[in-house]
């Protein structure tokens, strides 16, 4: 698109000349610089192969047409061989990737009878490689792990020996053979240590009374408990669970005062104090058991201790000497010891502090969050769980990295799932014998200083086998090898002639360094080269050697640019149906030089009036003007090449109504004839009347029809002339016919309507009879309360009991 802005025809119209010209200059000053590789101005083949993957530099001698600078040797490769510069002749080395060590991953089964030593499993393939990489350009190689079966376990058990945690010591006590027992379905090689912590031996954690410092639990049910210690290695790893029994046996409770705990102060020294410890180069598991929260880097300064932790080993007789005097240790400061030793951590922590540790959880990478009973009766089976789901899962993770050199990650893990950006770091759910692969692409965006060599390393957390990478930075040509100092192709020997082009010492500059900067001043030599004091240097079409501008080569030969300030061309004029100044001139410093005939700022008006002669002999038909040699139709009614045309004019419906019947519909006189007679316009069918084109919507007359066939039936059509010659026709492809009535809507109307009118009757009737009856019901209840009944004897009543009178009583 924007291409073609630069060459359309339309540029110069007045309603877009400032917006377009600004887009124009913009793109075609693009176009012309080049790629990125150009753009980058590079003075010799390391600095041009360092801009981008893409670039390559012309090692040719005669390479560089007049007025082009060292810069135009590098370029896109393509672009190179356009401009004439043979494969051969390109300098364009490649990374390249190599594979040092490749020893095959171990496939070891639990019950063979040759015991393997951890250093002789190969869990990682390839162990070391060799990348050699060119700025821009990724290297990708992959990565297999491949999860051992009976791999050696090294597991130390540090435990919280605040009085709290009483009774989950007397479980601990039988727990060395017991995991011996369990584990041994895991590994064959295990080994198991115990140590312990309490809190810093310091106010306000511990009470600093001489009695409570002897026995700290005097004042709870009088038990005895040993004396405060912030961490001891009770036992260093070892075969022997029953030896781990023994020890734990012995071990008393201590107390404290606060309710967090030092264990962080213990960690620390169980991930630095490797020869103490005795760690192996094999998995590495920190079982922390404890039953309260931490104390961490901050939290010292309550008891006056300001010095943060050092991170080193202080361990004197198997006792941690050093708390009193270090801070504990910070989250961040954890994560890297336990990293840098591989060591993974399970949390066997109560309940209650379930959240804590699991938002610990998320800042440790491969550890995990056990829910430990209230009296550890669960640990074997907590360790056992946790111990699969850790090793289940796979973590890359590399070490510092180079400035300008960046790493990613894709990983293939089981089923085919695939896994990329930070999940391109992880695989999960890997079962003992499981195989999965990463594909890993290392890039670098710069040479280091020097361009010397670097090593990283990629491992799996929690694994101590890992993957060496040496990177080799390619930051010079193969060419420079064979460099020439003082070469007199250089001006008197003023520059190192290598790869094709002089690379100046210093203080000169040019092409071929012939001018000094202690001569004249750059700014002096470039003031030359700016027309009218402006900021472009030679126009931005050419390079300003010495004070004088030598304008660039197109690749074209017959497009040059010219001017003392490269500020013509004979390229850039007005264009017509895309051709420069339309065929009909010639350009000179980016105006059109018109021959005879023609004129126009891109020559393509015509002064030749024949074209515009009618059938008539008159100019336009007498109707309107010719210009460029085109009629412009003063009437607007007139159109076509000659102004002769007039689709509004009276009769046109009727005089096109035969041909568009017999051509849409098979109807009419010209049924017969219809392909002969009526094939002077194209026919298009619309839906309906509201798809007929609209006058108002149209830039050339249009006239809507409306026409009755010998059926009664209208039918609607529009006719026009497109572009003076191009006649179109639109009609509706549906006939408007009178249509009768439609008997069974009205037999089903009058059905309705006398049933409703029935149903009406009878809701009326039946509201009379229910006013009429609740009147009737209410004279009744009125004349009811009106009646007065007589309260004498019932004359219809007869007694039960008959009195007989004696006639010979004579009441004496």
């Amino acid at each position: 698109v924007l291409g073609a802005i630069c060459n359309a025809h339309f540029l110069n119209a007045a309603s877009w000349q400032i917006v377009v010209a600004v887009f124009k200059n913009m793109y075609c000053f693009f176009l012309s610089e080049g790629s990125d590789c150009i753009k980058a101005n590079a003075q010799s083949c390391g600095e041009c192969i360092q801009v981008a993957e893409k670039c390559g530099w012309c090692t040719d001698i005669d390479f560089l047409k007049q007025g082009e600078s060292k810069s135009a040797r590098c370029d896109e490769l393509q672009s190179l061989i356009t401009k004439g510069c043979t494969k051969a002749k390109i300098e364009n080395p490649r990374g390249s990737t190599s594979i040092n060590k490749n020893k095959a991953v171990t496939n070891r089964k639990k019950d063979m009878a040759e015991k393997l030593k951890a250093d002789q499993i190969t869990q990682i393939q390839p162990q070391k490689l060799t990348l050699n990489l060119r700025s821009g350009e990724a290297q990708t190689f992959k990565l297999k792990f491949k999860r051992a079966e009976d791999y050696p376990i090294d597991l130390y058990y540090l435990m919280d020996l605040s009085f709290s945690m009483k009774d989950d010591l007397e479980n601990v006590k039988n727990l060395g053979t017991d995991l011996m027992r369990e584990m041994k379905e895991v590994t064959s090689d295990f080994k198991i240590g115990f140590g312990s912590f309490v809190e810093k031996t310091v106010m306000p954690y511990i009470s600093t009374t001489p009695a409570r410092l002897l026995n700290p639990c005097t004042s709870t049910n009088n038990d005895t408990c040993t004396s405060p210690f912030s961490y001891k290695n009770v036992l260093k790893l070892t075969e022997n669970g029953k030896e781990f029994n023994s020890l734990v046996s012995k071990q008393q409770i201590s107390g404290n005062l606060d309710s967090p705990e030092g264990g962080f102060d213990a960690i620390m020294q169980v991930a630095v104090c490797g020869d103490a410890i005795g760690w192996r180069n094999v998995t590495r598991l920190l079982v922390f058991s404890t039953d309260a929260g931490f104390h961490f880097a901050g939290d010292g300064k309550l008891g006056g201790i300001v010095l943060p932790n050092d991170g080193k080993c202080h361990l004197e007789n198997n006792m941690y000497t050093m708390s009193h005097y270090y801070d504990y240790p910070s989250i961040a400061h954890l994560v890297q010891k336990l990293s840098d030793n591989n060591i993974q951590t399970i949390f066997a922590v109560t309940e209650e502090f379930q959240p804590v540790y699991k938002e610990l959880k998320n800042l440790i990478p491969k550890s995990a969050v056990g829910t430990l009973s209230s009296n550890s009766s669960n640990v074997i089976k907590l360790i056992i769980d946790s111990y699969n789901s850790l090793s289940s899962e796979v973590i890359l993770e590399n070490g510092k990295l180079p400035e300008g050199v960046s790493i990613t990650y894709k990983s293939i893990c089981k089923n085919g799932w695939v896994g990329t950006g930070e999940n391109g770091r992880k695989c999960s759910n890997i079962s003992i014998g499981d195989e999965v692969s990463f594909e890993i692409a290392i890039k670098s965006e710069k040479c280091p200083p020097q361009g010397k060599s670097e090593t990283i390393t990629i491992k799996p957390l929690g694994f101590t086998e890992n993957v060496e990478i040496v990177l080799n930075f390619i930051c010079e040509c193969e060419c420079s090898k064979d460099g020439k100092p003082l070469s007199e192709m250089c001006h008197n020997g003023n520059g190192t002639f290598e790869c094709g082009a002089c690379r100046c010492n210093e203080g000169r500059i040019g092409r071929l360094c012939e001018c000094s900067t202690d001569e004249v001043r750059t700014d002096d030599l470039d003031a030359n080269c700016r027309k009218d004091n402006g900021t472009d240097i030679c126009s931005n079409n050419g390079d300003c050697v010495c004070g004088t501008c030598e304008c660039k080569k197109r690749e074209n030969p017959e497009e040059r640019y010219s001017g003392k300030f490269c500020e013509c061309d004979n390229f850039n004029c007005d264009r017509s149906s895309n051709k420069l100044c339309g065929g009909h001139g010639r350009c000179e410093c980016r105006v059109c030089i018109c021959d005879a005939n023609y004129t126009g700022s891109a020559c393509d008006c015509s002064l030749d009036t024949s074209t515009c002669l009618a059938a008539n002999k008159q100019i336009c038909n007498g109707r309107g003007t010719c210009e460029c040699g085109v009629c412009k139709c003063t009437n607007p009614k007139f159109q076509g090449p000659t102004c002769e045309i007039c689709p509004t004019c009276s009769g046109v419906c009727a005089e096109h109504k035969d041909c568009v019947q017999c051509r849409a519909f098979d109807t009419g006189e010209k049924k017969d004839t219809c392909e002969r007679d009526c094939s002077y316009f194209n026919l298009i069918r619309v839906k309906d009347r509201d798809k007929l084109p609209q006058p108002a919507d149209q830039s050339y007359p249009l006239s809507h029809c409306k026409e009755r066939d010998a059926n009664d039936c209208w039918f609607y059509y529009t006719y026009a002339v497109r572009n003076h010659t191009e006649r179109e026709v639109y009609v509706v492809d549906t006939l408007e016919c009178p249509a009768g009535p439609d008997i069974i809507p009205i037999v089903a109307g009058v059905v309705a309507g006398i049933v409703l009118i029935g149903l009406a009757l009878l809701l009326i009737w039946k509201l009379l009879m229910i006013i009429h009856d609740r009147r009737e019901f209410a004279k009744f209840e009125k004349e009811k309360m009106n009646a007065k009944w007589d309260t004498g004897v019932n004359p219809i009543y007869k007694s039960a009991v008959t009195t007989v009178f004696n006639p010979k009583y004579e009441g004496k």
